[in-house]
């Protein structure tokens, strides 16, 4: 099992998010000039994220995007979730039909595997995982955070 770019960058950008919300809504353009993600995809996720519920946009001169709820109501589960990464590692995708449409002999092993990863993921919150990392400390003279890119985190 391995969260592909999508799951990793929506995280990424949900920390970015968070961390410079304070000054009001954040632009796109920002998160992806701070975390070197193109545009164009982060407009795919935020859009999956906004239909999910985790954030709200506003458009025109000073608009962006906000959270809608506190950093620690929202779980890296449901980040991953809400831009459809599956956290299921199940050959079936956990309908029991693995092989030859019955039920494979490992089908438990691998269902329950992915009810821990989800477990796992669904325990940590936006904000413990920025606490973690020490990104809470925002830079008070500064309009936007100085947050370390994906390049820096590889």
């Amino acid at each position: 099992m391995r969260l592909t770019t999508k799951g990793r960058y929506a995280v990424t950008a949900m920390i970015d998010l968070s961390l410079n919300q304070g000054h009001g809504p954040v632009t796109l353009r920002s998160i992806s000039q701070n975390q070197g993600i193109s545009l164009s995809y982060l407009e795919q996720l935020f859009a999956k994220m906004r239909k999910s519920g985790l954030i709200s946009g506003t458009r025109g001169p000073g608009g962006g995007y906000i959270l809608n709820r506190d950093v620690d109501r929202i779980s890296i589960a449901d980040i991953v979730v809400a831009v459809d990464e599956p956290l299921d590692i199940t050959e079936c995708a956990g309908r029991e039909d693995c092989q030859d449409g019955r039920r494979c002999l490992s089908h438990g092993l691998w269902s329950e595997l992915s009810d821990q990863l989800y477990g796992f993921l669904a325990g940590i919150s936006l904000g413990e995982l920025m606490r973690q990392s020490g990104l809470t400390r925002i830079r008070e003279e500064s309009r936007q955070v100085e947050v370390p890119s994906l390049a820096d985190t590889a």
